[in-house]
């Protein structure tokens, strides 16, 4: 019984750290969030929050975890499984969570440096990243297939194909962002769901009456 108290305790533990270092990291950004200073901000020696997590790769690799964490449980909902199959309210969470980025540009930096570093299969963020990939694109496909079964968006795009795309475009935008801070990364990415929503204009020409000349 000692041992699982010990456990929980742990875990416990954990789950506070990760908390008040996404704070950090949000305000210091990946530079200057050292272990230090992340050791710092829960009261602990450098060696003591290694003990929880090993390495500092490892320590942000579940920052980044929490990070998902909480953005799902504030814009999803901790009790939904699946995102709606209306990609309108796919295309609002989405936009809510790239405004979110910007108000937190640590992260978005941590994201994407480790996104970067995580293309070697032996960084400790790898199969993170490859998870977090496929989950993402298969509820953006999920929503977005049903919206081009109702008309509501194109078809010309298969629905998986369209969710890398999506999913591209918003991993892009940050490092842009991130070089360019007056870069509106919602606004952007609200755009392309327009183009994408079709318009009568977008419907098939009727084929045009028969000429006087083709009856006789």
């Amino acid at each position: 019984m000692a041992q699982r108290g010990s456990y929980a305790k742990g875990v416990a533990k954990r789950e506070e750290i990760l908390e008040r270092e996404l704070d950090v990291v949000a305000r210091e950004g990946y530079r200057g969030a050292s272990v230090k200073e992340l050791a710092e901000a829960v009261g602990l020696s450098q060696a003591g929050l290694l003990h929880y997590f090993g390495t500092k790769e490892e320590l942000f690799t579940e920052i980044l975890r929490k990070r998902d964490e909480v953005d799902i449980a504030h814009y999803r909902g901790e009790t939904s499984e699946k995102p709606d199959s209306d990609v309108r309210d796919l295309r609002t969470g989405y936009l809510q969570i790239i405004r979110h980025n910007s108000e937190v540009p640590g992260l978005v930096q941590l994201f994407s440096r480790m996104a970067v570093d995580a293309a070697d299969p032996e960084h400790p963020a790898h199969s993170f990243f490859l998870a977090r990939g496929a989950e993402l694109r298969d509820e953006f496909t999920h929503a977005l297939a049903h919206q081009q079964r109702t008309g509501g968006l194109t078809d010309r795009i298969a629905p998986g194909t369209l969710a890398r795309i999506l999913q591209a475009v918003a991993d892009g935008l940050q490092v842009q962002w991130m070089q360019d801070p007056t870069i509106d990364m919602a606004g952007i990415v609200n755009a392309l769901f327009d183009a994408l929503t079709p318009t009568p204009s977008d419907e098939p020409a009727p084929a045009p009456a028969p000429s006087p000349e083709e009856h006789g």
